[in-house]
């Protein structure tokens, strides 16, 4: 296979070019430490993790030089840093500017503010399509002169092709967002996000939801009690079903205002509850239903939205680790690379892992691509395979929409609470259960660039987070082991 060079030096680019090799063929660079920091060691002790049960690698962007290896050719589960993969393979296959778009047809006539037939919306997978733009899809075609529609309004899902599982497969919680499936057409994450603000002179909280879903009863208010805040989601002893969301449970006082976002529990049907309300509350009139149908794709569309940047979306997915969004990206690699043909988890999946091999070598049995999101029992790679992908992407064309995409070291998304040195590393986190893991780029005191990854996998990974922490505050301090 040609590989082509992607650094900035030769010497850099020859460095490059052995990394891509298969793991066991890369000779050790002598200057690797092979042991973990200190201080690592003993928040794993701390935590009751043995030192086995951790991969790390940090590497220098501008040598190449290792710096530390450690269990870095050991499969592992790397949770959410599977994002990076996905994010990286988009900004690459598509481009930074690349958008996703939503074509809609007004198939008939109109007069007198009366579409004499439907609407057709078509989804390609755009993931923000958020409660605002669909009101700003709408309203457009309010502005193309409609106000009352006879016929109805067909929602077009045909892009993807995802099989109908149970949200809580994962982990089973289906009524958390992270675990909504992804859809061609999908609206506002199928999730709906209910506040609780106590009015105390009438001695009840007052529920609000939003967005409103057409059909869908909501008790308006809960009994306000006293007491601290504490499980106050279990207090209110809520029921999501169907046609109806109920609180038999009471508040606390002390909670003030509080939001609690939840995957709707019907969530086939709630692109065309959310359309429905939206459109008779903008003022418009429905004479049809809105239902799922094809839409005439060999007639011009009326109009199309498109999405944000591809730029924004990468940074929205990495900063907060938004699952759904991840697994919308993942189908539409697929969905991109095979044009007229329905994405599939299986043609995704062989998309993301043709990528990955272009850019790291041939994956052999370390490395398996599960989904977009590393949401996931069965994803498995090694730590420096995903050093080595960082390494090339620190000299692509693209670094720094990567990079700027990351949570920052105490500062911004995942990473706020990171206690390592506040601003200096830019890095993607993983949680699972049994996973805790950081991998991006460290900028030490001396002013170098480090490749940094580190993963644990052991049951008690999260109690063990710290042992992340001080590897990366280690490679900040830029100092050798001794």
């Amino acid at each position: 296979m040609t590989r082509v060079c992607l650094t900035k030096t030769c010497a850099n680019a020859a460095l490059v070019a052995g990394f891509t090799a298969l793991a066991a063929t890369m000779p050790m660079v002598a200057q690797a430490t092979q042991r973990l920091p200190p201080e690592a060691l003993q928040a794993l002790q701390r935590a009751g993790v043995p030192a086995a049960a951790m991969s790390v690698v940090v590497h220098d962007t501008s040598s190449g030089q290792r710096v530390l290896d450690w269990q870095e050719r050991r499969p592992v589960n790397p949770a959410s840093l599977t994002k990076l993969l996905t994010t990286q393979a988009a900004l690459e296959r598509l481009g930074p500017a690349w958008t996703w778009s939503t074509p809609v047809w007004l198939n008939g006539p109109i007069k007198d503010g009366v579409l004499e037939g439907s609407v057709f919306i078509k989804g390609s997978g755009d993931p923000k399509l958020v409660l605002e733009r669909v009101w700003l899809l709408l309203r457009r075609v309010q502005q193309l002169g409609v106000r009352s529609i006879r016929g109805d309004v067909v929602l077009d899902n045909s892009a993807f092709a995802v099989p109908d599982t149970p949200a809580g497969d994962f982990d089973g919680e289906p009524l958390r967002p992270y675990n909504v499936r992804p859809a061609a057409l999908l609206f506002n994450y199928r999730s709906v996000s209910y506040s609780f603000v106590p009015d105390v002179a009438a001695g009840v909280a007052r529920v609000k939801a939003d967005p409103a879903l057409a059909g869908t009863f909501i008790d308006a208010t809960v009994p306000l009690s006293a007491g601290p805040c504490a499980d106050w989601r279990a207090a209110l002893k809520a029921s999501f079903e169907a046609g109806a969301t109920r609180f038999a449970g009471s508040y606390a006082t002390a909670c003030g205002e509080m939001s609690w976002p939840v995957a709707d529990p019907v969530p086939a049907t709630y692109e065309a509850r959310l359309l429905e309300a939206l459109w008779r509350d903008m003022g418009g009139l429905l004479h049809g239903s809105v239902r799922e149908g094809l839409a005439p794709v060999d007639l011009k569309p009326s109009f199309e939205l498109r999405s944000p940047a591809l730029a924004e979306v990468v940074r929205d997915i990495n900063k907060f680790s938004n699952n759904l969004m991840a697994q919308q990206l993942f189908l539409t690699l697929a969905l991109q690379a095979n044009t007229g043909v329905p994405a599939t988890p299986e043609s995704a999946r062989d998309t993301l892992a043709r990528w990955l091999a272009e850019r790291t070598g041939d994956l052999g049995a370390e490395a398996v691509i599960d989904n977009g999101s590393g949401l996931s029992r069965q994803t498995r790679i090694t730590a420096q395979r995903l050093a080595r992908l960082l390494l090339q992407t620190y000299d692509s064309p693209v670094m720094s929409e990567l990079m700027s995409s990351l949570p920052i070291s105490g500062l911004d998304g995942t990473l706020r609470r990171s206690r390592a040195t506040p601003g200096r590393a830019h890095m993607k986190t993983g949680s699972l259960r049994d996973v805790a893991a950081v991998a991006g780029y460290v900028l030490t005191h001396n002013g170098r660039r480090l490749v940094v990854v580190a993963i644990i996998n052991h049951a008690n990974a999260q109690a063990a987070r710290p042992a992340l922490d001080a590897v990366v505050q280690w490679a900040l301090r830029d100092t050798p082991l001794r």
